[in-house]
C-alpha cells in the first residue's frame, strides 16, 4: 500500500537551489529615461495637451473666480436655516448647566405622569 496523496513520478524542478549555485536573475522593466512631453502648467485654460497656456492672464481671473467662491460660501453660511437649523443653534447656545436642568425637569414629568398613572389604576 501507498500513499494515498504522494505522487508516482518525482519532482522535474524541486524548489530552492543548489549550493554554490547562483541566484536567479530578476526580471525588471526599465524606467524610461524622459517621461512625457514639454512641461505644462496645471489648471490653465482648455487648450491643447501640446499648447502652453498663458499664466498671467488666467492667475488674474483665478483669483477673481477664488475670490467669488468664498463670498458666496459666506453668504451662505449666514443665512438662517430653517427650523431644524434654529433649534440646533438654540441647542449649542445653552450651557451645560442649562442642558441639565431641562434634562431634570422632563425626567420631573415623566416621573410624576408615571405616578399619576399608578395612583388612577390603583
Amino acid at each position: 500500500m501507498g500513499n494515498i496523496c504522494g505522487k508516482e513520478e518525482p519532482d522535474a524542478s524541486p524548489p530552492g537551489r543548489l549550493l554554490g549555485s547562483a541566484p536567479p536573475t530578476q526580471h525588471k522593466s526599465t524606467i524610461p529615461k524622459r517621461v512625457g512631453g514639454p512641461a505644462r502648467t496645471l489648471g490653465g485654460s482648455s487648450s491643447g495637451p501640446g499648447e502652453a497656456a498663458a499664466p498671467t492672464a488666467d492667475v488674474g481671473d483665478a483669483r477673481r473666480k477664488a475670490a467669488q467662491a468664498a463670498e458666496a460660501r459666506a453668504k451662505a453660511s449666514s443665512k438662517p436655516g430653517g427650523k431644524l437649523q434654529s433649534q440646533l443653534s438654540a441647542q449649542k447656545r445653552q450651557s451645560r448647566t442649562e442642558t441639565l436642568k431641562q434634562a431634570s425637569a422632563e425626567e420631573q414629568r415623566r416621573m410624576e405622569i408615571a405616578n399619576n398613572e399608578a395612583t388612577t389604576y390603583n
